[in-house]
């Protein structure tokens, strides 16, 4: 059954190499019946990284209205291309039928089947509070060995690539040794393209945050399709009434 999946670049950096590359990521490994297309927020200015709250609320609007855009034109399922999961559960709470995916949520569900505990490597410390709260709400505070931080910010992580790829090997390393951190997720999309090479080094799983919430999202999208499972629209989920959003005009406004 053929599925539709969107990833949606959350920031605009390096927007036209990063869509291309990640395009070219998602075409080698998905589905025969899988149609996947990387999209940005229209070239729209704004932050060029999310590693502050008020660079994050920035994009949530034009991010979410991309969101419901992409329901409107049949996608199945989308995805949030930012670590964080930005917007994520209001994501689900306006889409009535289009899968949400998040690489955050996407990486700690596959991490918490390939081991007993995982550790997060990050940019900077900065992002550990954030990242750290997303652990809990998503329900494995105990399944979390340690947060590993780079000491490097967004910008930096393609300054010298060998020179990031060697700081996160040293950290890997010391999540497994000292952590004893049995899996290892990578958290940030723009630490791609590494995960093979590391957990064949480190002997553990590593999860790269952009195949993990695309393949999560491919299998979302085929429940969906085939057995009509999809975030409830009873409680947490449920959407805000249409009435109310017309006489208020934030569909016209917004969406």
């Amino acid at each position: 059954m053929k599925k539709k999946i969107r990833w949606i670049i959350a920031h605009p950096l390096d927007e036209d190499v990063f869509k291309e590359e990640t395009q070219k990521i998602l075409n080698s490994c998905k589905q025969k019946d899988t149609e996947v297309e990387v999209v940005s927020l229209n070239g729209r200015k704004g932050p060029q990284h999310l590693e502050y709250h008020f660079y994050e609320d920035l994009v949530l609007v034009p991010l979410l209205k991309k969101i419901k855009q992409s329901e409107e034109e049949g996608i199945d399922a989308a995805i949030i291309g930012c670590f964080y999961d930005p917007g994520l559960q209001t994501a689900r709470e306006i889409c009535d039928n289009m899968i949400i995916a998040g690489p955050a949520e996407s990486s700690m569900n596959i991490a918490s089947t390939c081991g007993h505990k995982f550790s997060i490597i990050v940019g900077r410390k900065k992002w550990i509070p954030q990242m750290e709260s997303n652990v809990i709400k998503y329900g494995y505070k105990d399944r979390l060995a340690s947060f590993r931080s780079l000491g490097l910010g967004v910008l930096d992580f393609h300054k010298d690539a060998e020179n990031t790829a060697d700081i996160i090997r040293k950290e890997a390393k010391k999540a497994v040794e000292e952590d004893n951190a049995e899996v290892i997720i990578l958290g940030c999309t723009r630490q791609f393209g590494f995960y093979k090479e590391l957990q064949d080094e480190i002997g553990v799983p590593v999860i790269d945050t952009i195949l993990a919430p695309f393949k999560y999202a491919e299998l979302l999208a085929e429940l969906k399709n085939r057995f009509g499972w999809k975030q409830s629209k009873v409680g947490g989920y449920e959407s805000p009434p249409k009435e109310e959003m017309e006489s208020w005009n934030l569909l016209d406004e917004y969406f």
